[in-house]
């Protein structure tokens, strides 16, 4: 497998991107991904309506999202320690394992009558801490399996399955709840996470990932913590400022996901059935962009975060644009380029911690980053949500879009300061230096 030894700036990389990186290895990542997250798709509907066959009660269903949101803000400072210590491939084997017992095997053997609300939340929720686990580890990989300015592409690649399983994901689980029912497509869905898992198995990581981890004592732990934070507050500047835009994107970004049945309903009197036609629009501009990166993954580093910026513009004021239609058909294209926006932030800044964070500490500066993001997605969804009900939808959009706008302006507050400030030195740890 090819490897990028050389000492090239990290502001300006010298070698540009080509399709080498498509390895055995990484398209297992690929293929196990694309099918773990067409099947997440599935799951999502087929378990909201799961909980409400049992509940009966709205209120009841939507907890059931507060308890996926928690792990990460929980225990993500611990389980990037995690990350950073034991080895990915165990780590994703196992949580695809636990994903497939606790959503797949155990609804399957149980029947709905006999399914306590409380026993389907502690599911749930272990649910969630695997994939918290999962997330990072996944991420984490990445640096073990291509190139380091190959990191961006191989983020985006992996992105592209999560936009097809928006695209066709709640349609197949709405067949499969018409046809079948929403336990049954749970239960089917374990195969998916089965699927991940085996090519997980057969992937060849590096000798040194694969040797076993040093036990560490709770105090170790801790302290590991402590340096995780220490690294991004104080040694890191850069992974701070994308953590700052991630924070300003992710609150406007998930409170439009969230809401955007409610807005759809309000403002363009969509039905369920069109909801779902204008998700899977949005899933064609997110693959749109997911693809587009590819090609710009050998791009400089401030280059990069020019398009973060362009692209967070771009979602701001196609969202301010749903304000101004109320025909379906412009208000579908906004959709697309909503999604086209949408989909550069996360690929890029992966690729960035990637490319500036200590292989040793990696999983630590991923799961800080997403402690950031998921606080965000909480205050943003809670925000606009109340917004939404007592002010009205066309204030909540406006304010969404606008979050966007900020998100853009960090965004070209980084590239200001990398231009006065970015030097190799700061790659390193005060420790280090």
């Amino acid at each position: 497998m090819k490897r990028c030894n050389t000492n090239e700036s990290r502001l300006s990389p010298t070698v540009s991107w080509s399709p080498q990186f498509l390895t055995r290895d990484f398209t297992l990542v690929w293929w196990g991904q694309m099918v773990s997250q067409v099947g997440d798709a599935v799951s999502k509907l087929a378990l909201l309506w799961f909980v409400y066959a049992i509940t009966g009660s709205p209120l009841k269903t939507t907890i059931i999202g507060l308890l996926q949101t928690l792990p990460p803000i929980l225990f993500g400072p611990f389980i990037g320690v995690i990350v950073d210590r034991l080895p990915k491939k165990l780590l994703l084997i196992g949580s695809d394992l636990i994903r497939a017992v606790v959503l797949g095997f155990i609804p399957c053997l149980i029947s709905v009558e006999s399914f306590s609300i409380e026993r389907l939340y502690i599911l749930v929720f272990v649910h969630a801490v695997a994939s918290a686990v999962f997330g990072p580890a996944l991420t984490a990989s990445i640096p073990l399996l291509v190139a380091r300015h190959e990191f961006t592409a191989a983020n985006a690649l992996l992105q592209t399955t999560t936009s097809i399983g928006i695209i066709i994901g709640p349609a197949l689980s709405g067949i499969g709840i018409a046809t079948m029912s929403s336990q049954e497509v749970l239960c089917i869905n374990s195969v998916s996470y089965l699927v991940s898992a085996a090519c997980f198995l057969i992937i060849r990581f590096p000798a040194a990932e694969s040797a076993s981890a040093a036990v560490t004592s709770l105090t170790n732990m801790f302290q590991d913590v402590r340096d995780g934070f220490r690294y991004v507050l104080f040694d890191q500047r850069m992974i701070l400022l994308l953590i700052g835009v991630a924070i300003a994107y992710t609150f406007s970004a998930s409170a439009f996901s969230t809401l955007f049945p409610v807005f759809g309903k309000k403002m363009l009197d969509l039905g369920p059935v069109e909801v779902g036609y204008f998700w899977s629009a949005y899933g064609v501009g997110l693959l749109v962009m997911s693809l587009g990166l590819v090609s710009l993954s050998g791009w400089p580093l401030y280059r990069r975060i020019q398009m973060m910026m362009v692209s967070s513009l771009i979602s701001g004021f196609a969202i301010w644009g749903l304000v101004l239609t109320s025909n379906r058909l412009p208000a579908a294209l906004l959709m697309v380029v909503i999604g086209i926006g949408a989909g550069a932030l996360t690929p890029i800044a992966w690729g960035i911690l990637q490319e500036i964070a200590p292989r040793v500490m990696l999983g630590r500066v991923l799961a800080i980053y997403n402690l950031g993001a998921m606080v965000a997605a909480i205050a943003g969804m809670t925000l606009f949500g109340w917004t939404t009900q007592e002010i009205g939808e066309l204030p909540s959009v406006v304010g969404i879009g606008t979050g966007f706008f900020l998100a853009a302006i960090v965004s070209a507050y980084v590239i200001h300061w990398m231009r006065t400030n970015w030097t190799e030195q700061l790659l390193l740890p005060k420790s280090l230096k």
